[in-house]
């Protein structure tokens, strides 16, 4: 596929940056993390490892167990969305080796930073909503997720069983999809980057790595079928948190699926119209919901500036919100979560029906 080609930029988007950056100038604000994050990250990195531990050499009650295996997708995906993701982005910190620790907490959990710095920041940030190059758009053939994908007979059932396959998608992700880029050279649409040899020796080393920690000790301490139980529930659990949350930021009624001109491959709006249009907030007053997901409920304020971190989103929200008045741009949100819930699983019913 020809690579999409946005419209010029508007007065809008010029203006919106510079009040942004007139915030930050006013109140003397990095826009990377503060101590609060690093605490959060010291909090969660902990609590992940004394579960684990936990589980493995200190193993309760199965039916204990297994809810400590639920908590550890639910750590899991929280440090995804609070250390990796902001690191990935180089807004964890204003020091570039404190990013780059920050993002490797991926492939501690199985995953891979550069395989992810393409699919996310890249081909999701760049191309949100996309068909073929957006690859958070693609679970098929079990989904359909946008319009332009190819329907199946299967699809008229997936908003009752979406969830199955996002119980799926975090193995998934760790034990093929990576590997499949790796060999692909590609993301969906997007090229990788040329890997150096320490980029491959990273790829090898930290696969190793997690199946000698998530794998071979669990499987030697406690015995194959008591593994591969509580492994399936963390597995499943993990899943199930990352792709709602993300799911409920732009496969929604409300959120647009732009295809480019099929021989000029221009795109009717601008980066950060597109932004606007392809991308919708959840639940900002829930204080704890923001603490838990990273702020990943602010998604219009994620994307229109990645490298901020998430602990300023509240704040730039207003700005955001107004600029996007005064121009009369679209500013999509749910109120509550179970609303943009609700608006995923009308989403995935229409696009079942055609």
């Amino acid at each position: 596929m020809q690579i999409p080609k946005f419209s010029k930029a508007t007065p809008f988007q010029s203006e919106l940056r510079g009040r942004i950056r007139s915030y930050f100038n006013e109140q003397k604000l990095k826009p990377t993390g503060n101590l609060s994050l690093y605490w959060k990250a010291i909090l969660l990195v902990t609590l992940f490892v004394a579960t684990y531990v936990h589980l493995v050499f200190f193993t309760p009650f199965w039916a204990v167990a297994l809810l400590e295996c639920i908590l550890l997708g639910g750590l899991a995906s929280a440090i995804g969305f609070n250390v990796m993701h902001d690191g990935a982005h180089g807004s964890f910190s204003s020091k570039k080796w404190v990013n780059e620790l920050a993002g490797v907490t991926i492939n501690f959990l199985g995953a891979n930073v550069f395989m992810w710095k393409t699919k996310h920041n890249v081909a999701h940030h760049t191309f949100t909503n996309i068909p073929e190059m957006d690859d958070d758009m693609n679970a098929r053939p079990l989904l359909r997720l946008c319009p332009a994908q190819k329907h199946y007979k299967i699809h008229r059932y997936q908003h009752h069983y979406f969830l199955f396959v996002y119980s799926i998608l975090y193995l998934y992700w760790v034990f093929v999809t990576d590997y499949k880029k790796y060999v692909q050279r590609r993301v969906g649409g997007t090229p990788l980057q040329p890997m150096k040899a320490m980029d491959h020796v990273s790829f090898w080393g930290f696969k190793l790595l997690h199946l000698v920690l998530f794998v071979a000790i669990p499987v030697y301490m406690l015995g194959w079928s008591a593994w591969i139980i509580g492994f399936l529930t963390f597995g499943i659990s993990t899943g199930i948190f990352l792709s709602v949350v993300f799911q409920l930021a732009h496969s929604l009624e409300e959120t647009n699926f732009p295809i480019p001109d099929a021989e000029s491959h221009q795109l009717e709006d601008d980066w950060a119209i597109h932004q606007l249009k392809t991308t919708s907030n959840f639940a900002t007053d829930n204080k704890v919901l923001s603490w838990l997901v990273g702020g990943l409920n602010y998604q219009v304020e994620h994307h229109l500036f990645p490298n901020i971190s998430h602990v300023h989103y509240p704040a730039i929200s207003k700005i955001i919100k107004q600029t996007c008045q005064e121009y009369n741009i679209p500013y999509l949100e749910h109120s509550k979560m179970r609303h943009a819930f609700v608006s995923h699983v009308n989403h995935l019913r229409e696009l079942g029906r055609v």
